[in-house]
């Protein structure tokens, strides 16, 4: 497996078919079907429901959560995170960046993301 590892916005049905989740498909090894977790050299956070809408953010915090707890523990991985949300879920990065304060420096965060959005 790779260490280094690309984090993006997916959906509960694991269609990987726009956006960041298509280039975790086509470059990273996403697997359809599979719509949380790591997936290939990826990692999913899923921003959308399985009929594509989007999920309300106290449910997306607690994938991120879980993210944030998987990035602690694979500090032997680099994480290279997205605007997870910020595209085709349509929120605004200070809705999701404050929840990723947390990360670990082996996540590497859009800009302003660790600093800006506290």
């Amino acid at each position: 497996m790779s260490d280094h590892i690309f984090v993006f916005g997916s959906n509960l049905a694991g269609i990987h078919g726009a956006g960041a989740a298509w280039h975790a498909k086509k470059y990273h090894r996403a697997q359809e079907g599979i719509g949380r977790g790591l997936t290939g050299t990826s990692y999913a956070i899923p921003t959308k429901d399985n009929s594509l809408r989007s999920r309300k953010l106290e449910d997306i915090a607690i994938d991120v959560q879980a993210f944030l707890n998987f990035a602690w523990a694979h500090r032997d991985m680099t994480f290279d995170v997205t605007r997870v949300g910020c595209g085709l879920a349509g929120f605004r990065d200070e809705q999701i960046a404050p929840m990723f304060s947390g990360a670990p420096y082996n996540c590497i965060l859009p800009h302003g993301w660790r600093d800006e959005y506290k």
